[in-house]
Parts: C-alpha cells; structure tokens; sequence
C-alpha cells in the first residue's frame, strides 16, 4: 500500500466531476428523502480501515498530527478534527508531539450540504487549502459564492474525514482509515465539534480493526 495512496474511491467514497469534492456513496443515496426531513435525522457512522504489513509499529511512540497534503493546515476548522484525532491517537498509547516525530498522521477532511431543496451538493468551510466555501460553524459565505447556503434545518451536513499514519521518512502507509456520516443541520451533530469527536471516536474504536471491512458505528 502506497503511502500516498487513498483506498476509499472503490469502498463509496466517489468523488463527483461536477463539484470536485468527495460525495459518500450513503448521502446520494439519502438525498432523495431531503425533501421531506422535517425531523433531526443522524445516519451511522460509516468507517473502513486498511492495514499495513507491520502492524507492531503501530499505537506507540510518538507521532505528529498534521493536515494532509492540499489541505489548509491554518484552518482552525480543520484543526478542531486533528485535535480530535490527536485525542484518541493518545489514548491508543501514542504520544502526540508539535514538533518532528517518527509517525505522521495525516488528516483529511470534507464537509458539504445536501440540500432539502436538490441540488448538487455544497462544499462548506472545512478541507481544500483553496477555494471559496460556505462555513458552516459561523454561518458565514465566501466571496465568490455570492449566496448565503448557511444550512437550513432540513438540510443534511455529510462530514468526512480520511486519516493515514505513516512513517515521517515516507514509505509505505502503516495504516490508513475513512469515516463518514451524514446529520441535518438541526442535530446533535450538525456542528464541526460535535461532527469531529463523533468521526474520530468511531474511526480509531478497536484500532487497528480488520483491514478492508467496512462497519457501521451507531
């Protein structure tokens, strides 16, 4: 498994010609029933995990979190998900330092509404280091957007978010991990914090976990 290499295209995590982002296969397929969401609706959590050929190296040490390539690494939305990750990273053992380490956890992360109203998705305030978005935490729009797409109540926030732990001299991934899930905005987890601790919790639970299987986390 190359260490640049993301497996989740094949296991429904598509990535859409029209927006450019990456769509779960699990919000299309809810996007039909947007229309009628009245009530606060929070899917499972969707996680699929690979790992590599030494899995002994994993869950010690010390490791550095850090945004993946092409993601904006001063984004305090962001950071809100490597924090998260950086908390279950150490209660699997790890120590987490600021500084050079012999791992590296990269985290990637996208968030975007599926609109009540249909629609192609919405990328909002989290992932790419470019490009204007719509950010959901402060309700604000970017400038070439030009409209305010702060989510309505009915609308579904589908948030995920990709991690690959590797060695820091590069090589082949040690272990790599995507969770996804979809909530409306009016839920317990419309909010990036709540969004970022609830992915990460089912994401490292009962880490390394069996390489290739796909599970739900409710």
């Amino acid at each position: 498994m190359a260490a640049t290499a993301w497996h989740f295209a094949r296991l429904g995590f598509m990535k859409s010609k029209a927006t450019g982002i990456f769509a779960p296969a699990l919000a299309v397929a809810l996007a039909a029933s947007l229309g009628a969401c009245t009530t606060s609706f929070v899917s499972p959590v969707e996680v699929t995990r690979f790992t590599g050929s030494e899995p002994h190296l994993l869950g010690q040490g010390e490791i550095a979190v850090r945004a993946a390539p092409g993601q904006d690494p001063a984004s305090l939305e962001n950071r809100v998900f490597e924090d998260a990750v950086a908390a279950e990273l150490t209660r699997l053992g790890y120590t987490v330092v600021q500084g050079d380490a012999p791992q590296v956890a990269e985290v990637r992360v996208e968030r975007f509404v599926m609109q009540a109203s249909g629609g192609s998705p919405v990328s909002v305030g989290v992932g790419a280091a470019s490009g204007s978005a719509v950010n959901v935490r402060h309700g604000g729009v970017g400038a070439a957007v030009g409209i305010d797409l702060t989510p309505r109540p009915s609308d579904q926030i589908v948030t995920q978010m990709r991690v690959m732990i590797k060695p820091a001299e590069g090589g082949t991934a040690l272990w790599e991990g995507g969770a996804q899930f979809n909530a409306t905005a009016n839920s317990n987890y419309g909010s990036i914090d709540a969004a970022a601790g609830r992915l990460a919790g089912a994401l490292f639970g009962g880490f390394p976990g069996q390489s290739g299987e796909t599970i739900r986390v409710r």
